[in-house]
């Protein structure tokens, strides 16, 4: 139904009022009496047998977990949270609101199953999102991992400021922090990879996040983009700094071997490439990261269509995986397809 009827309707539409359209519908129909019993049936897993996941001191009911990006101000957790993730990432979210780039800044490439985007962290900020899921009526299962980034006008050398201004705000109600580094819509935000810097931000935010009563743990969020060197040095710096995890990867600069031609590309203009064509390399760079020595929890993004690709990521080395633009081309029957064809522990 959704690849043959809802799919073609939605692409009807400029992709960003698909996307809103959808969300707000799919929320509305959740307050229908029924409709949330009647989606859970459809879409949530089945009763799992296998072991639950235990990672960085959280329990994960099976390794399916939503991107950052597709809920950036924690408006739909409990609609999302009916399709059977086992964790769910909202954000990027930043100190203070941003109206992101430009309109058009997020494009449908169907030849590809792919997305370019320039959204650039247009959210409400993180006040906004901390009055939100102050009421949030989160499923006892459901991890909640809260993406974080600074505001485009926030240089580099005050980054670690915005970083800590929304661990401050949003701290109550993370399961875990995701640090986002890695988006290339937002101008010089990559350049906090380099050594230095990662090593004064990480080391801020960990002084901070140890200073409180309950630890959350921190993950970091990677590009594919970055070479093997630059890989294997944030690895270390990683483990040294005792963060929790790493996630490879965030959208490509990368324009290669695509079927949409050259022209329509240059139509679309600059922005991060998601989807099928992000296969190869987010899982090379993983499976990359895999080899190095140190042991740290990986999480795996980047062209998860179905339960092969979602298999796949986690034999390169993945112990969680994340889902975006895979859901949006394969629906949201796509972490039950994924889980039912789960290896059983």
């Amino acid at each position: 139904m959704w690849t043959y009827i809802i799919r073609p309707i939605l692409f009807l539409f400029p992709p960003e009022s698909a996307h809103h359209l959808t969300l707000n519908t799919f929320k509305g129909l959740c307050y229908i009496p029924g409709v949330k019993n009647l989606i859970r049936r459809l879409y949530a897993s089945s009763k799992d047998t296998r072991d639950p996941i235990h990672l960085f001191g959280l329990q994960f009911k099976h390794p399916v977990g939503l991107a950052a990006g597709l809920d950036k101000d924690g408006k739909y957790i409990e609609a999302l949270a009916l399709l059977g993730f086992s964790h769910i990432e909202i954000g990027t979210v930043t100190p203070r609101p941003q109206a992101g780039n430009p309109l058009p800044r997020m494009f449908r490439l169907p030849l590809d199953k792919a997305l370019i985007n320039r959204m650039g962290f247009n959210n409400a900020g993180a006040i906004a999102m901390a009055a939100r899921l102050k009421n949030l009526k989160k499923p006892q299962d459901l991890i909640l991992g809260i993406n974080i980034g600074k505001n485009k006008n926030t240089s580099n050398e005050q980054a670690w400021e915005d970083y800590l201004f929304c661990y401050e705000q949003l701290y109550p109600y993370a399961d875990y922090f995701t640090i986002n580094i890695s988006s290339p819509n937002t101008p010089g935000l990559r350049g906090l990879q380099d050594k230095e810097p990662l090593i004064f931000l990480l080391s801020k935010i960990q002084a901070l996040n140890q200073s409180k009563p309950k630890y959350k743990p921190i993950l970091l969020k990677i590009a594919p983009d970055l070479d093997d060197q630059q890989v294997a040095e944030i690895k270390s710096i990683v483990i040294n700094l005792h963060i929790d995890g790493l996630i490879m990867g965030n959208t490509t600069l990368d324009r290669t071997s695509l079927a949409t031609t050259s022209h329509e590309l240059d139509l679309m203009g600059a922005g991060g490439l998601s989807g099928a064509p992000l296969m190869a390399k987010s899982t090379q760079k993983l499976r990359y990261l895999k080899s190095l020595p140190g042991s740290i929890p990986l999480i795996g993004i980047g062209g998860i269509l179905d339960a092969t690709s979602a298999n796949e990521k986690l034999d390169a080395g993945a112990d969680l995986i994340q889902v975006y633009t895979g859901f949006i081309y394969t629906g949201p029957g796509l972490v039950k397809q994924i889980c039912k064809r789960l290896p059983r522990k």
